[in-house]
């Protein structure tokens, strides 16, 4: 019979044939974390259809609700981020998968717009210790060197679960209607918060081992962050115009990708005329190539960069949206535009959050990340209303998929003026 305090203890194998380093168990962990969240955020974009056409939603309503979500998130991942940095983030991601299993059974249970504002609002509270504090975690159990190839292998689990959700949803709304996708959900976080009772661990330190990975420190060793350094946080983070540059480009490329992400569907089947079947499949298509993105162009960003990446990707995002508008009526060339679209979603978040990791110090990683997500969440919430007002009125995404080209192009002209991590170091050693 397994003895769970056993298992809670036996968190030490770092040496050779002492069995799988304990930062597999935290990433496996956490990859299921991000799975629940991120079907429940990203699976908004299924549901939501089927919900306005029973309750009786407008599209305006439709976005409201999950800036309702947003809105109260970029409010808490400040917090959460710094709370993880104080108390620990163990203890924030197991209150936080509470509070996003009861926000999430609220939402099966919902019939007008304000009760599904407030019971998405407390799924908002819940998944701001499911981003930040998570991704704060990953990092402290890799070794810089190998953050990449483990945010990358992280963060296919939002793409799964966007994937899965793709895959599901009409069979769910067929047999359960959609309340019974948002009481699915909840149950699985439930799940997982009692899994992360288990087996989630703070730090290599705390188990009397060191992060995974071996070898040296990146160059400069900005990541760590030593003596007087790291003390500051207002002078090394707040007074850095790189924090500002990188905030405005997150705010940027996620207004853009938001833009199109959540309305997809629903342009399918306005404007393309796709059935609900086939419009659905552009979640999954979308989830994954998401998959792919984050497990090929995390490991390629800790050989290439941060820099060069995030530019690669902004640039891709801004091609795939002028094809939309050129072609995106076709449901072949909507399908392929949309898997690039896809391809560099979800790398844009993991690799912005892992600049957090180079060019800041250690012990500040989850105040970075968190201070960086209400650039993120007040670029989605704008792009939620602006489309959903502008399709109201218009009766076409054309405008509003525009202005989502122009955003992804502001973040890439952004992304250029950050000095790549060599010549920061450089600097930094002079």
């Amino acid at each position: 019979m397994v003895n769970l305090n056993d298992i809670r203890s036996n968190c030490r194998p770092s040496e050779p044939g002492r069995g799988v380093h304990w930062a597999w168990i935290i990433l496996c962990v956490c990859f299921f974390n991000l799975l629940i969240n991120y079907a429940a955020r990203n699976g908004y974009s299924l549901i939501f259809p089927e919900m306005i056409r029973t309750l009786g939603f407008g599209r305006t309503d439709g976005g409201t609700i999950y800036n309702a979500y947003l809105f109260v998130y970029i409010l808490c991942s400040p917090v959460a981020g710094f709370f993880a940095d104080r108390f620990g983030t163990r203890r924030i991601i197991i209150i936080c998968l509470a509070v996003l299993g009861l926000g999430l059974a609220l939402m099966g249970t919902v019939h007008t717009v304000g009760a599904a504002c407030m019971s998405y609002a407390v799924a908002g509270i819940g998944a701001s210790g499911m981003w930040t504090p998570v991704l704060a975690l990953v990092q402290r159990w890799f070794t810089p060197m190998r953050r990449g190839m483990a945010l990358g292998i992280l963060s296919s689990g939002f793409g799964l679960g966007f994937a899965l959700m793709g895959a599901l949803f009409p069979w769910i709304a067929k047999y359960w209607t959609w309340r019974g996708a948002w009481f699915l959900l909840a149950g699985a976080a439930i799940i997982m918060l009692l899994v992360n009772l288990v087996l989630l661990r703070e730090n290599p330190e705390s188990c009397g081992t060191v992060p995974w990975g071996g070898g040296g420190q990146p160059v400069g060793n900005l990541s760590e962050g030593t003596g007087a350094d790291s003390e500051n946080l207002k002078a090394h983070v707040f007074a850095n115009r790189i924090f500002w540059i990188v905030g405005a480009s997150y705010f940027a490329i996620s207004y853009a990708v938001y833009g199109i992400t959540t309305f997809m569907v629903d342009f399918a089947r306005l404007q393309a005329g796709l059935s609900f079947e086939k419009a659905s499949f552009l979640a999954s298509i979308h989830g994954v190539c998401q998959i792919i993105g984050v497990l090929s162009m995390m490991p390629l960003s800790d050989v290439f960069g941060r820099k060069r990446m995030i530019t690669i990707s902004n640039l891709c995002i801004a091609l795939a949206l002028a094809g939309i508008l050129i072609a995106g009526t076709s449901w072949q060339i909507l399908y392929v535009l949309i898997g690039v679209i896809g391809l560099f979603f979800g790398v844009t978040f993991v690799l912005y959050g892992a600049c957090a990791g180079d060019y800041f110090p250690r012990r500040h990683i989850g105040t970075v990340i968190g201070a960086w997500t209400p650039f993120y969440g007040l670029g989605a919430i704008l792009a939620h209303w602006i489309t959903g007002m502008i399709c109201d009125s218009t009766g076409s995404y054309e405008l509003a998929f525009f202005l989502n080209m122009i955003m992804a192009v502001a973040g890439l002209l952004l992304i250029c003026l950050v000095p790549a991590l060599k010549e920061k170091t450089e600097r930094h050693k002079t």
